[in-house]
């Protein structure tokens, strides 16, 4: 997997129905302006999605610049449902939750990070 859109079709591709959990975060940098490494994460907007209400990773992004937030990065995990059966947005919330007090805390190794790009991330949490 090397960009959102690989993201997508595995999503689909799944037995169950699934439900993509999205936290967009923005990256403010450390003292020393090195962006190649070091900053705190801080969400700036989340949203759930079925993999079918997105068509592609620039149409994702171009719904989010309508908001006006400004963001850097997008985390991403799924909800499996069962069966044809998605999860519904409610199922969600806590998933969410979880997702945002996991970044606020440094806990990011179980999430997909992509880039404005769409393209995959690694990123590792400084203690």
């Amino acid at each position: 997997m090397e960009h959102f859109d690989d993201f997508l079709t595995a999503a689909r591709a799944q037995a169950d129905a699934q439900r993509l959990l999205l936290v967009f975060v923005a990256v403010d940098e450390v003292a020393n302006n090195n962006t190649q490494e070091g900053g705190f994460l801080t969400p700036k907007m989340c949203v759930d999605k079925t993999p079918n209400e997105i068509t592609s990773f620039n149409d994702l992004i171009a719904e989010a610049a309508q908001t006006g937030q400004v963001w850097s990065l997008v985390f991403a995990a799924s909800l499996a449902g069962k069966g044809a059966d998605a999860p519904s947005s409610s199922d969600a919330n806590k998933p969410l939750d979880a997702m945002i007090a996991g970044i606020n805390t440094g806990m990011i190794q179980q999430y997909l990070v992509f880039d404005k790009q769409g393209d995959i991330l690694s990123l590792t949490a400084n203690e």
